[in-house]
């Protein structure tokens, strides 16, 4: 993965963001604010047999103040109070998620593709 002062410029994403598996562009550049904050997001492959669900705490977001601001990107159910985001072309994911009270979208950068 690249380093991240080569994607921040500004605080924002320098380059366009998009799905590692089908290049779905999901924002366009200087759209998401960078934030560095640990918080779970479940792994895109779950265990069958798991009771529970499997999460990895990642660090590292772009924020999207208005869901609008989106080129392309799917929202789960409601889990609690988050939606998680999903490629909207491939469905594979997640990507991120929504949290529905602030109404605040948040991409992980670890999880998409910097073009």
């Amino acid at each position: 993965m690249e380093t991240t002062s080569v994607l921040v410029n500004e605080g924002q994403n320098n380059s366009a963001v998009s799905c590692i598996h089908c290049n779905s562009r999901v924002l366009s550049p200087q759209s998401a604010s960078f934030l560095n904050q640990t918080h779970p997001l479940p792994t895109p492959t779950q265990p069958k047999d798991e009771p529970s669900l499997k999460t990895e705490d990642l660090e590292e977001w772009w924020v999207v103040d208005d869901m609008f601001t989106f080129d392309n990107i799917g929202f789960s159910h409601t889990v609690g109070n988050n939606k998680y985001l999903v490629c909207a072309d491939c469905e594979r994911g997640p990507v991120g998620w929504h949290d529905n009270i602030t109404r605040k979208s948040y991409v992980a950068l670890a999880r998409v593709k910097h073009t």
